[in-house]
Formats: C-alpha cells, structure tokens, sequence
C-alpha cells in the first residue's frame, strides 16, 4: 500500500510540473541589474552576485525581485521567484496609466505620466524594464535623484503599485469617471 501511494505521489508531481513550466514561459522575466559584490574575508575576497529581476505578464501585473547567490544563474532564479510571489494587478487605462504620479524610494525619484495612443514608452533603463513588463505601451517617464537601478526600479514598482483607478477615484470624490480621466480618453467614450 504505501509502494502505490508513492507512486501516485510521484505522478502528481509529474503532472504539476508542466503547469509550473507554462506559468513561467506565459511571464515575461527581464534582468535588470547584475552586480558583483566582495566580501574581505581571512583567505582574500569572497565574491558573490545580486540580480535585479523584473517578472509580468504584459497584462497589467508586474513584480520586482532581488536574489543574491554565489554564482549568477542562482542569483536570477532567486530573483525571479521573488519578483513572482511580488506580482502586483496595475489599473490601467487602455494602453496608459489612469493619471500621473510622482514616486520615490529612498534617493531615487520617478515620474509617470500617461500619454495618449502611439506615443510609446519613453523611458531609461530600470523604468523601462518595469513599465514593459507590466504591459503599458505609452507612457512618459523622468528619472529624478539617484541614478541607482535597484531604487529607480523600486520607485517605478511602488508608483506603479499606488496608481489608483479612475472609476474608484471618481466615486470617492463623487464626481463622473470622465471628469478623472485624461483628456484623450474622454473624447473616445
């Protein structure tokens, strides 16, 4: 009997597998940064990795994750699977954001502001990778402070985070969806 219940177990496993293998091809996972770090130790220096990971799913949802390891490859996984257990849902408008927002995370400051259709994605670097990742196509950004691609990274995922939907945002203040919209928007409705 408990020959048969390991043997089912296994078979389970084996069949989860592949759906674990689909969630990961579906997200689309970009290294930001690689950065070597030294640690001084008796024998000399002892070097291992952080990688900055960004996770989404072009839909609307991103996540940020930082793994550190001793040789690089681990260092990604890690990082990866962080910024997947960090995967936040995004209100978008369309192709944009809802409205503009300022953001910061320790020095380093970011704009984001919504464009209107066919514009594209204005952005450096970090912003870049995680504003691609969530699934926004026009978008204007300003790296502001620090030029660190960790906090930059994080300013954008914590802006990103903090964007408020306008249907929401208009009851609360009581007035009609269209008057919290961006301008180009209203025109299409």
């Amino acid at each position: 009997m408990p020959a048969q219940q390991q043997q089912q177990q296994q078979q389970r496993k084996r069949q989860q597998r592949p759906r674990e293998a689909e969630e990961r091809e579906e997200l689309d996972e970009r290294v930001v940064h690689l950065a070597r770090t030294a640690k001084v130790v008796k024998g000399g220096r002892r070097f291992a990795f952080r990688a900055v990971v960004v996770v989404g799913d072009n839909n609307g949802s991103v996540g940020v994750g930082v793994g550190k390891a001793r040789e690089v490859p681990e260092a990604i996984r890690k990082g990866g699977d962080r910024a997947r257990r960090n995967m936040r849902k995004i209100p978008m408008l369309g192709s944009t954001i809802p409205h503009e927002i300022v953001a910061d995370y320790s020095a380093a400051k970011v704009l984001l502001k919504p464009a209107s259709p066919g514009t594209g994605v204005i952005a450096g670097g970090g912003v870049r990778a995680v504003v691609e990742a969530a699934g926004i196509k026009d978008i204007l950004t300003k790296s502001m402070g620090s030029a660190n691609i960790l906090n930059v990274v994080r300013a954008t995922y914590k802006g990103l985070t903090s964007l408020k939907d306008p249907a929401i945002e208009a009851q609360r203040r009581g007035k009609p969806v269209n008057s919290v919209m961006p301008f180009w928007s209203r025109n299409a409705n």
